[in-house]
């Protein structure tokens, strides 16, 4: 959910949240998770509370719902901020909802796996920390930082990915894309790509202008990223 661009939840939250709600209606009709993303960029601490206390009143009871909290901190939020942000909006959370997930942003668009390793959040339950990464932009590097708080017990989601670079543009690099694909699966790292949309000459879209908002894509409907993380998550069929 959008928060902060023009006609996005701060300037029209009824809109965001009844699109929302119509998303965690589906995937609970359909049996499946829904991660809530707060996709801002600066802290919003009392509105994230207030969203998110309403949002957990109503679907607490659901197992189907995860929250991500605070979709990529930028680099001024430091991470002593993030986990006072944090700390309250998890508060509001475990009111009404003791035990689904919650994801939570680190500095630097969640590249500062490490800060969190260092001093992760103390007496919380069921909450884990995300990673975000786009494949030519950041490699072993981030890998590295990765796996170093993954071996300190740090529980991991790469809840934003891709093979392009940061931007969402350029070309695809398949050898660190395969390359993260291949360190998730090691170290036992659930992960999302970005994204599913249609964006014009946008490498991270996975299809092309005019998809069918219903689905029923055929391969002829993705782009070069659709089609191959189609791929890899058929090559996990049978495992």
């Amino acid at each position: 959910m959008g928060v902060e661009p023009d006609g996005a939840y701060l300037s029209n939250p009824a809109a965001s949240k009844q699109r929302v709600e119509a998303a965690i209606d589906g995937a609970i009709a359909a049996g499946i998770y829904v991660i809530v993303d707060w996709h801002a960029h600066h802290a919003r601490q009392p509105e994230a509370v207030a969203f998110f206390s309403e949002l957990a009143a109503r679907y607490g009871d659901k197992p189907n719902v995860i929250y991500e909290i605070f979709n990529e901190p930028e680099k001024d939020q430091t991470w002593p901020q993030l986990k006072e942000y944090a700390s309250a909006v998890i508060g509001a959370i475990r009111k009404h909802d003791p035990d689904n997930i919650i994801i939570i942003g680190s500095p630097e668009w969640d590249q500062r796996i490490d800060l969190v390793a260092a001093s992760p959040l103390q007496g919380q339950t069921n909450v884990m920390y995300s990673v975000h990464f786009y494949a030519d932009t950041h490699r072993d590097w981030l890998r590295k930082r990765t796996k170093a708080a993954v071996d300190a017990g740090i529980p991991v989601f790469v809840s934003e990915s891709g093979g392009s670079n940061a931007s969402g543009q350029g070309q695809n690099n398949y050898t660190e894309w395969q390359a993260w694909i291949d360190f998730m699966e090691e170290n036992h790292i659930s992960w999302l790509n970005w994204s599913v949309s249609d964006k014009a000459g946008e490498t991270c879209s996975i299809l092309e202008p005019g998809g069918n908002a219903s689905g029923g894509w055929t391969a002829a409907n993705l782009t070069d990223s659709g089609k191959h993380v189609r791929n890899v998550l058929r090559s996990y069929c049978g495992k």
